[in-house]
C-alpha cells in the first residue's frame, strides 16, 4: 500500500478554497476510532449529507490529494503519526422508511440508528447486527455479517442478503444507482475493495415481523456478544483482527499458541477473545502492530497457517519493536536486539 502524501502548498490552497470554513487542521483522530488509537489528521472535513460527501471527495480527486473516508472508525488501525492528507468524516445519517424498504445515508450507524428505525416499523432483516459498530457504508464495504439468528446460531447472516440497491459516487465522479449484484459480495469482501467507488446511500428490502420478536432477537444477540467479546466502551478495539482461514477461526489458532492475554504496552490480545486486541488506555499503533506480527509468526511456526489481517492500516506508522520469539501471555516483553 502506498504511503499517503502530505498535500503540497498548492493543494492546501485548493482545499481551503473549495472546502472553506468546514476545513480543519490537525484534528485528533484517536477519539474518532473504536480503537482510540492514532495520530491527528493534517486536514479534516465533516460531510453531513451525501451531497457534501460527494463534494469533498470530488475536490480531493480533482487536485490529486490523498484522502481517507472515515465512518465509525471501526475495523481500522490509525497510525501513530496520523494521516497527512485529507480525512473526510462521513456524518451523512438520514434514514427514511417507505413500506418495507429502509433507505439510509452511508454515514448512518447500523446500530442503533438503522436497526432501531427498522424495528420501530416492524421490519426484519437488520436486527441480527445489533451491537456491531459500523456505518452503512462500512457495512457494505465489508459485507457485515453475524452468526445468527438467535438463539439457534444456525448460519452466518450477511447484510448483502437484504440490500436492494445503493447510490454510489463512481471513480469518474458520477452519481449512479446500482443493484446488489454490483457489489459482488463475499465473506468480509465486496467489489469496493478493488474500486474507487464510494457508497452515498443504501436501500434495504426487509420483511414485516412483530416488533416484540425483533426486540427479543436483539436482546439475545446482545447477550451472546457480551459473553464472548470485550466491552467496547471500557476496552476499545477494532473488532476481529484477522480473517478466518479455511473455515477455522483465527482466534482459535492464536489461543492454541498460548497468546491469549499477551500484552505489549497497553495493547493486549483479549483474554476473552483471542482474535481481538484491546486498548487498556494508552496503547499505540506500534504496540498493536507488535502483537499482530507476533501472532502471525507464532501461528505460522506452530500450525503452518498465515494470519491475514481483516482490519485496515491507515496513515503513517512509527517503527515497531519486535516481541521476543518465545513471548507468551506471561512474558510480554519486547526483544532487546
Amino acid at each position: 500500500m502506498r504511503k499517503p502524501r502530505k498535500p503540497t502548498p498548492a493543494q492546501q490552497r485548493a482545499l481551503a478554497q473549495h472546502l472553506g470554513a468546514a476545513l480543519k487542521r490537525n484534528v485528533a483522530l484517536a477519539p474518532r476510532t473504536s480503537f482510540r488509537i492514532g495520530g491527528p489528521a493534517a486536514f479534516y472535513v465533516e460531510a453531513k449529507t451525501p451531497e457534501a460527501l460527494a463534494t469533498a471527495v470530488r475536490v480531493a480527486r480533482r487536485f490529486d490529494i490523498d484522502y481517507f473516508l472515515l465512518g465509525r472508525g471501526a475495523n481500522i488501525l490509525m497510525g501513530d503519526r496520523g494521516y497527512p492528507g485529507l480525512v473526510i468524516a462521513n456524518q451523512a445519517q438520514a434514514i427514511d422508511v417507505y413500506g418495507t424498504c429502509v433507505t439510509a445515508a452511508s454515514g448512518a450507524l447500523v446500530y442503533p440508528d438503522l436497526i432501531d428505525a427498522a424495528v420501530a416499523h416492524g421490519l426484519s432483516g437488520l436486527e441480527h447486527y445489533v451491537g456491531i459498530p459500523s456505518t452503512v457504508g462500512g457495512a457494505l464495504w465489508q459485507n457485515l455479517h453475524f452468526l445468527s439468528p438467535a438463539p439457534a446460531r444456525e448460519r452466518t447472516m450477511f447484510i448483502g442478503e437484504v440490500l436492494e440497491s445503493a447510490e454510489i459516487l463512481t471513480a469518474d465522479n458520477e452519481r449512479r444507482r446500482v443493484d446488489v449484484d454490483y457489489f459482488e459480495f463475499g465473506y468480509d469482501q465486496s467489489v469496493l475493495h478493488s474500486r474507487d467507488d464510494i457508497v452515498l446511500s443504501a436501500t434495504f428490502e426487509l420483511e414485516p415481523a412483530p416488533a416484540e420478536t425483533l426486540t427479543r432477537i436483539m436482546q439475545e444477540n446482545l447477550r451472546w456478544r457480551a459473553e464472548r467479546h470485550p466491552p467496547l466502551d471500557s476496552e476499545p478495539s477494532a473488532g476481529s483482527i484477522f480473517r478466518k482461514i479455511e473455515g477455522i477461526g483465527a482466534g482459535r489458532l492464536i489461543d492454541e499458541c498460548g497468546l491469549k492475554g499477551l500484552r505489549c504496552g497497553d495493547a493486549q490480545i483479549s483474554p476473552r477473545h483471542a482474535n481481538i486486541i484491546v486498548n487498556h488506555g494508552q496503547a499505540s499503533a506500534a504496540d498493536v502492530c507488535a502483537l499482530i506480527m507476533h501472532a502471525q509468526r507464532c501461528v505460522q511456526a506452530e500450525t503452518g497457517y498465515w494470519l491475514t489481517p481483516e482490519i485496515s492500516f491507515v496513515g503513517e506508522f512509527a517503527p515497531v519493536t519486535r516481541l521476543a520469539a518465545d513471548a507468551r501471555a506471561s512474558t510480554a516483553q519486547p526483544a532487546t536486539s
